[in-house]
């Protein structure tokens, strides 16, 4: 059924069809109720490709994140998609990949797509390379960064204050007179290394400050954070505390230690970051820093919406991280 078809049955022009598909005013009343019901009836639904060559907009937004497969990324990929679903926007995630590489050819790919708009989860895309690829593929469209921000004319970043979230953790397991502590992390993503800046300083700060030297490296994985857990026993068997940057190899962590026979929380106190589902299905129960995804999420479809609406948002917004005292602290 086309426009066509739906004006010759309402005795109607096409064009009278096409004001009203685009709530355009100028039309009676009872004629826009004549072809709304037409449209119900037959279950009429706009091309939007054709629609685009005329507007302009292709009502196509770009979401770029190195792995679906991480529940964190996952998570804030859903809460984006249906937030921009609700304003008309359709999605299209595109795994990158983690080298520069992988993610400067994932943006060159988008290029060859007519979408309005970008976004960017994680800290990972905040990097000269991307910036380049950026400023030279999509120069002019609206782009929102998840957990980043990139100094160009065009970007808006929402940003989390992790730094001082895990100071806070450090200290909730001094305050438990576990001082001596190991911090974990996956990567080198500018996100991690504020977290291992905040570790540090806390660390610095406490009574163990020799456990600074206690940084580890384990991919994001349960595989990893098992085996850097063993690690961890072997080389300081007086461990007091870890500090993992995500949750799923802190979970991990916590199984290793008690099979190891080591007491969670009397023993050794853990803490994960990202506050996901693993975090309730962990036994016990994992304490995390909760860098406030849904809001994250949130802030960042709506700073896209605006700029995509014309308006003019900040560039950049600091929501603040809170910790989840569950069962191992």
């Amino acid at each position: 059924m086309t426009i066509y078809d739906i004006a010759k049955k309402a005795g109607v022009s096409a064009s009278t069809v096409s004001r009203v598909v685009n709530n355009k005013p100028g039309i009676k009343p009872e004629t826009r109720q004549k072809i709304e019901e037409l449209l119900k009836e037959y279950g009429y639904t706009p091309n939007e490709t054709a629609r685009g060559l005329v507007n302009r907009s292709s009502k196509m937004i770009g979401i770029l994140i190195t792995d679906i497969r991480y529940a964190h990324y996952m998570d804030i990929a859903f809460f984006v998609e249906q937030e921009l679903s609700r304003a008309g926007y359709t999605c299209l995630i595109v795994n990158t990949g983690t080298t520069d590489e992988s993610k400067v050819d994932a943006i060159h790919r988008l290029a060859q797509r007519q979408i309005d708009g970008l976004l960017t989860v994680g800290s990972t895309f905040q990097c000269d390379a991307v910036k380049e690829a950026l400023a030279k593929s999509f120069p002019d469209i609206p782009i929102a960064m998840a957990n980043g921000y990139l100094p160009l004319p065009n970007v808006k970043g929402v940003l989390v204050d992790e730094y001082n979230g895990v100071m806070e953790c450090v200290k909730l397991m001094q305050e438990n007179n576990h001082h001596k502590i190991a911090f974990i992390r996956p990567n080198s993503t500018p996100a991690n290394l504020n977290k291992q800046k905040g570790f540090l300083q806390a660390t610095r700060e406490g009574k163990a400050p020799e456990c600074a030297d206690w940084i580890y490296q384990a991919a994001t994985s349960l595989e990893e954070g098992y085996r850097v857990t063993q690690q961890i026993l072997r080389e300081h068997p007086d461990v007091e505390g870890l500090m993992f940057c995500e949750d799923e190899a802190a979970v991990s962590g916590v199984r290793a230690l008690t099979d190891a026979g080591v007491k969670v929380p009397q023993q050794v106190n853990v803490i994960g970051v990202d506050n996901t589902r693993y975090c309730e299905i962990c036994n016990p129960k994992l304490t995390a820093l909760d860098n406030m995804m849904l809001e994250m999420s949130m802030e960042s479809s709506r700073i896209l919406l605006e700029s995509l609406n014309g308006n003019n948002p900040p560039a950049r917004i600091m929501l603040f991280s809170r910790i989840i005292q569950r069962e191992t602290t």
